[in-house]
């Protein structure tokens, strides 16, 4: 690279210059000369790059080696991949693999490593455990499409999950089993027989210990140790119902349990406290919300204690959203939990549906589904936009910063980017379809989850033996 002829300015006078362009024109200038090229990559500005775009970057992994993770490295690297995931195009932005092994239908999949946003390095292999009903649990490198380790048979799965911060795979069979085995070797740690038929599984970190919240199908909320799987608490929520809504806060301070199965019975607000570390003679620590009929709830992901339930307002044919913030009152002898409701809105959904899907964004968006459309509200009930994607029922979504999937009976998955504009704020965007094979050998997708760098969905196949589709983004 050349030196410059002509009087130069001083590298300070550069930057400042340089901290209005945009990362295009940060790339071009660098080329003009040896003076250029040493302001323009100054990390500085690249940072305020990456915090303009993204808000939040990892910083210790950023600084942890200097010559392999610099601001601008992330900045082009992140780039590429978010523009490789909006594009869509098979063979050049993405692969897609198919992980085959199961002899039955996959009861529920998730991830156990995956890729976040705010790492320097999205190539990690993300590994993704399965459950089906040929009683085995299977472990999924997607990027080398490999199973890594398989359960041995045992009565048919009913449900399963993973907790990725301590290496964990729990699944519960058609008898009230539960087990619990290492992420790593798929080796059995720990058993428990509760004796429900169908469990809603919910694994709970809280401070130091982890936990697993179990909903019964005749309405009790058990907590068990992980990985122990011995009991510590046991509470009934909705006698004789089976319970099968189980959300806890992103503080970890509340827990909801309710219902889908009666439109008499109201929500359970649970202090986890109480049902983590209960006292000998004491009760569980909860309350009754003031609504009925509980078709789905959500907390707001930047408001910690803000809860969004969607419920029948008394009347079958009407499905209203009540918004609460939850709170702890604590006098000398006892606490005490509070809901204010913040906002309510009624539904127009385009005709009844009997299992709703709802999610957050942020402080002041919520999605659901409608059938073949997908919705967006403000918590005060504004209808941002509707999606009409789909020919066919969306059965799953997942939604993350940077986008939103669907899951359709259709056989395809939609992705939708989110987009902030100055003066329209938080938008939706949708870019395109992704597809998972034949119909004549496929029912649908059941199930769609997602990291930062791939998406897996779960295909119900025609034969019973139903498949995962793995799709990974190049970075």
């Amino acid at each position: 690279m050349e030196e410059c002829v002509y009087p130069s300015l001083h590298l300070d006078c550069l930057i400042s210059i340089f901290s209005f362009l945009s990362e295009d024109d940060l790339v071009t200038v660098s080329y003009v000369c040896k003076e250029w090229y040493e302001a323009a990559e100054t990390p500085w500005l690249w940072r305020e790059l990456c915090l303009h775009r993204w808000g939040f970057c990892n910083l210790g992994q950023l600084l942890c080696d200097s010559e392999q993770h610099t601001w601008k490295r992330y900045f082009l690297r992140r780039s590429k991949l978010e523009q490789n995931m909006k594009s869509g195009r098979t063979g050049g932005d993405y692969t897609c693999k198919s992980l085959r092994g199961h002899k039955g239908r996959l009861v529920g999949f998730s991830y156990l490593v995956e890729n976040s946003s705010v790492q320097d390095s999205w190539n990690c292999s993300p590994v993704v455990c399965s459950a089906s009903s040929d009683g085995t649990v299977k472990a999924w490198d997607i990027h080398k499409a490999v199973n890594l380790w398989t359960t041995t048979g045992q009565n048919p799965l009913t449900a399963m999950f993973t907790d990725p911060q301590r290496c964990l795979v729990g699944a519960s069979d058609n008898t009230g089993t539960i087990k619990l085995w290492n992420g790593e070797t798929g080796e059995e740690i720990a058993s428990y027989s509760g004796g429900s038929s169908q469990c809603t599984l919910m694994p709970f970190n809280k401070d130091e210990n982890a936990f697993l919240m179990v909903g019964t199908v005749l309405g009790s909320l058990i907590t068990l140790s992980s990985p122990q799987l011995t009991e510590v608490s046991r509470h009934m929520v909705c006698d004789s119902f089976k319970l099968n809504v189980l959300v806890s806060s992103p503080d970890a301070k509340w827990i909801i349990a309710a219902t889908k199965e009666s439109s008499d019975l109201s929500l359970v607000v649970l202090w986890s406290e109480s049902v983590c570390s209960p006292v000998a003679g004491e009760k569980v620590v909860s309350m009754n919300l003031p609504v009925c009929g509980c078709s789905a709830a959500v907390f707001l992901p930047s408001q910690r204690s803000r809860l969004a339930v969607i419920h029948t307002d008394g009347l079958h044919d009407q499905r209203t959203v009540t918004v609460f913030d939850l709170s702890l009152k604590k006098s000398l002898y006892k606490e005490e939990p509070q809901a204010q409701q913040v906002e309510s809105f009624k539904l127009e959904l385009n005709q009844w549906h009997s299992d709703l899907i709802l999610k957050a964004k942020g402080s002041n968006t919520l999605l659901l589904t409608d059938g073949n459309d997908l919705k967006v509200y403000t918590l005060k009930g504004a209808l941002i936009a509707t999606f009409k994607d789909h020919t066919q029922p969306i059965i799953s979504f997942c939604v993350d910063n940077f986008r939103v999937v669907t899951a359709s009976r259709d056989l395809s998955l939609r992705v939708l980017t989110w987009r902030n504009d100055r003066e329209a704020g938080l938008t939706l965007e949708s870019q395109y379809h992704l597809l998972g094979g034949s119909h004549s050998m496929s029912r649908g997708f059941s199930q769609v989850e997602c990291d930062y760098a791939s998406i897996v969905a779960s295909v119900e196949a025609v034969d019973g033996k139903d498949v995962l589709k793995a799709y990974i983004f190049n970075s």
